[in-house]
């Protein structure tokens, strides 16, 4: 009654009271940071080991901003869909759209001590470590801004100052690296873990029983974390490995199998890994998932599965759409929010891609830089690859 009295006045000094008044009434996306308890979509299945609670502990702050984290990451991948087919992005382009809950909900576990590091499917990895969208698009055009300073491209994005030790492009060959940064962490008395991400296709490579051999000898906090998309380049799983539980695989070392499609179950379960691998040694986590996007922008994606099975997990599994249902149940904010939410990421996304733009290409001298660590060698050359400067007499 009060308000509409306000509202009906035409004095000037009164027209701005009523507009705070209105304001405050008016229903906001909630910030509220109170524990709220949700059980995940599906039990976690363990080897070896005793299986994590289902129900997670989370807050309505942090649901929006996994929210806002996984459209982010989903907005990012698709712009970088259509720059590769404008050939602003060239060479290789694995995009991780399907996958974001794995990113999002491991980084809700973790600190930026614990290392990541993973496959050519990086980017949303790197931006869930803090990375920046100009960065990030830079590096895919190859620009100097890029955070690898436009020399990595797409499958080389790395953050070593917030603990990513990067995108390999390289088969399974970033597994035996992320047991190393485990063994740095437990020399180093870190209390801190190494998570290590591959992929299904990845997990018949010899290298990797090798490597877990030795961080299971000698109680490595490290975490081995199979991104199970359920094919590996164009190969289903089920054609390629006898054994596809990739949980199990670790024979000896406990294993866990996750919903990678739901962000709470994620972030449970590397919590408990992390929990684990610091008391315990190394166990593997099996994320459950699916990308939408075929292998790289070279696989149409549509050639070894139906397109009905695509859309189907769409419906069925997307990991943005759960987290917005449980908004919109628990009444935390409204679908016009969370669509406004979605129109502030676009903007977001396409200024970034502007300013990328902006950001001129390498020289040509940077061509031969990074080829010797410092003080070891050739440190740089000109273009006309005469020698510029060297470290040793």
């Amino acid at each position: 009654m009060a308000l509409s009295r306000l509202s009906s006045r035409s004095n000037g000094l009164l027209q701005p009271a009523a507009a705070a008044l209105t304001a405050s009434l008016r229903r906001s996306v909630s910030t509220d940071t109170s524990p709220l308890t949700i059980e995940t979509s599906v039990p976690f299945t363990a080897h070896l080991v005793e299986s994590p609670s289902r129900a997670v502990e989370t807050s309505a702050k942090e649901l929006l901003s996994f929210y806002r984290d996984m459209v982010l990451m989903r907005r990012m991948e698709i712009s970088a869909d259509s720059l590769y087919k404008a050939k602003l992005i060239r060479g290789f382009c694995h995009l991780y759209d399907g996958q974001e809950a794995v990113a999002v909900g491991m980084e809700a576990a973790i600190t930026k001590r614990d290392a990541i590091i993973t496959s050519y499917r990086d980017h949303c990895t790197f931006l869930g470590r803090g990375g920046s969208l100009v960065e990030a698009f830079s590096e895919l055009m190859g620009r100097k801004a890029g955070c690898s300073n436009g020399k990595g491209g797409s499958m080389h994005f790395y953050k070593k100052d917030a603990g990513f030790y990067g995108g390999h492009g390289i088969v399974g060959a970033q597994i035996p690296l992320g047991c190393g940064l485990a063994f740095a962490q437990k020399y180093s008395k870190d209390e801190a873990v190494a998570f290590t991400l591959y992929g299904d296709g990845a997990a018949n490579q010899g290298q990797l029983f090798e490597a877990l051999n030795i961080a299971a000898l000698w109680d490595l906090p490290a975490i081995l974390v199979c991104e199970n998309n359920h094919y590996g380049m164009g190969t289903a799983e089920w054609r390629a490995a006898k054994s596809p539980a990739y949980f199990k695989r670790g024979d000896y070392v406990p294993g866990l199998k996750v919903d990678g499609m739901d962000v709470l179950a994620v972030k449970q379960a590397c919590k408990f890994a992390k929990e684990h691998a610091l008391k315990n040694g190394p166990i593997i986590l099996e994320m459950d998932t699916y990308r939408y996007h075929g292998h790289s922008m070279s696989d149409p994606g549509s050639t070894y599965r139906t397109r009905d099975e695509i859309s189907g997990v769409r419906q069925e599994r997307d990991p943005i759409e759960r987290v917005r249902k449980l908004i919109v149940s628990h009444d935390f904010a409204t679908e016009k929010e969370l669509k406004d939410i979605e129109k502030e990421v676009r903007k977001e996304v396409d200024a970034a891609i502007a300013e990328a733009k902006e950001s001129p290409v390498p020289d040509d001298s940077e061509l031969f830089t990074n080829i010797y660590v410092k003080g070891l060698g050739t440190e740089s050359f000109g273009a006309d690859r005469k020698e510029l400067r060297a470290s040793l007499p």
